[in-house]
């Protein structure tokens, strides 16, 4: 048995979390490993501003915090730690890494760094289509700031079986994570579809953290979720034939069972028969899950195919500018003064000619399901007393101009209706992002050890 467990499931994830995995996996006394899923779209886009005005910067700004808690115990216990905490810049995070393995007194680590995520240069976009999530997204010009390819699991597989205490990575698929690991321990061959289809599948349910263990789960009275405040992360228990057990450490919150299972299994997966990832293409359709005991579930059935040809691939563009300010309103007449303040601010715009889009939004009403329009609003009674948050949102080409635009929320406080207050406002330089389909052959992943040459 191999035991495997998730520290982090998205980036800005619990920070003490991977603690209970850690020491669970350590009593066990048999090694394992411990996975941080800290990347997306998002995050990656935000690692490519970070790098860019700092260049020894551009991973996950928690790697300390999440790291320092547990490294010692991971070195001693022969606990692998995996993560794609690299973002943009994973030899940037290794020599991170290494700066507190020292400062905790462990000398140097085995950190391997896997690259070839990065295609810039090596692709021409406009010979590759786009990725069928995205289609019906607007086309992006602009600056390409980055191109990053979902890599498989192979490379961080040889790096482990080289030797690495600490494998650090940019974009490869979020199972990859798991599935490296499992192949480097078992020896599985990656023309055994079945094998590689079910460690992926163990990468799926670990990859977003206490999703599988309750997390983004508890409905009070529907589905209740006890200790909320202290949700045990998950850790999977594989065997060598690719079946395996879903649990948590004792003594934490949350639960694992068949119902936070299936909604795991089934998130994100757009064909049951055919999920497309690097390493395989998975089949979940007959996979089949059994309580086998308090918070413990079983797994087995997962079926692989051949990996498809082409990988996906995040196209990174220097955006525009993101403008946002609130306002608060409340009391009497609280909501018909909100909707002035969206009026007003819709004829300061017009009047000062300044070339940005914008939207308002006033929460306390309608505004998680409205349009751009505005029409729910539009139909909303103008009257009813309570607590209204507006959001305004400004995005233009100039700086200047969306910084404009904000001043205008800010001179709300006399210039506008009564009673506003609770000022909040930002401008932030935006990466959008497309993803499209490229080449398998395009993407080489390779691994080095950091400090030697790659």
């Amino acid at each position: 048995m191999y035991r495997i467990g998730g520290g982090a499931g998205f980036s800005g994830d619990r920070i003490d979390a991977p603690q209970s995995v850690v020491a669970a996996i350590a009593a066990a006394g048999a090694g394992g490993a411990v996975i941080f899923e800290t990347l997306g779209e998002r995050t990656l886009a935000l690692g490519q501003i970070a790098k860019r005005q700092d260049a020894s910067r551009g991973y996950e700004p928690l790697l300390e915090d999440l790291l320092e808690p547990v490294l010692s115990q991971c070195v001693e216990s022969g606990i692998t730690i995996v993560g794609n905490f690299g973002q943009a810049n994973p030899p940037a995070a290794a020599a991170a890494i290494q700066a507190l393995a020292h400062r905790l007194g462990l000398g140097a680590l085995r950190i391997a760094v896997v690259g070839g995520d990065d295609l810039v240069g090596r692709v021409d976009l406009s010979k590759t289509e786009r990725w069928d999530g995205d289609g019906r997204l607007p086309d992006l010009d602009g600056d390409v700031i980055a191109i990053n390819a979902y890599m498989g699991a192979e490379a961080i597989a040889e790096a482990i079986s080289a030797g690495a205490q600490v494998v650090v990575t940019g974009r490869v698929a979020d199972p990859a994570l798991v599935l490296g690991p499992l192949v480097a321990h078992f020896g599985w061959r990656w023309d055994d579809l079945d094998r590689i289809a079910a460690g992926t599948l163990v990468g799926h349910l670990l990859e977003c953290g206490s999703q599988v263990s309750g997390g983004f789960f508890a409905d009070p009275g529907v589905k209740d979720v006890p200790d909320t405040a202290n949700i045990g992360f998950p850790i999977a228990e594989v065997e060598s034939d690719g079946s395996f057990v879903i649990t948590k450490a004792s003594g934490t919150g949350g639960l694992v069972d068949l119902r936070t299972v299936k909604e795991q299994l089934l998130y994100e997966i757009h064909d049951p028969a055919a999920y497309l990832t690097p390493d395989v293409t998975l089949d979940i359709s007959e996979v089949e899950l059994a309580q086998v005991g308090p918070d413990r579930v079983r797994v087995a059935g997962a079926k692989g195919h051949p990996a498809p040809e082409k990988l996906k691939a995040t196209v990174s563009y220097f955006g525009d500018w993101l403008g946002e300010a609130e306002i608060s309103y409340a009391g009497p007449n609280a909501l018909a003064r909100a909707k002035l303040a969206v009026t007003t601010i819709d004829e300061r715009i017009r009047r000062r000619d300044l070339p940005v889009r914008h939207r308002a939004d006033i929460f306390g009403t309608v505004s998680a399901f409205d349009s751009d329009s505005g029409d729910l609003l539009a139909e909303f009674g103008g009257t009813t007393a309570g607590d209204y948050r507006v959001r305004f949102a400004f995005g233009g080409s100039s700086q200047r101009d969306v910084e404009r635009a904000v001043q205008e929320v800010n001179a709300l406080y006399c210039c506008g209706p009564a009673g506003g207050g609770g000022v909040r406002q930002s401008v932030k330089p935006r990466v959008r992002t497309l993803s499209h389909l490229v080449p398998r052959q395009l993407v080489q992943p390779v691994f080095h050890f950091a400090g030697e040459a790659s």
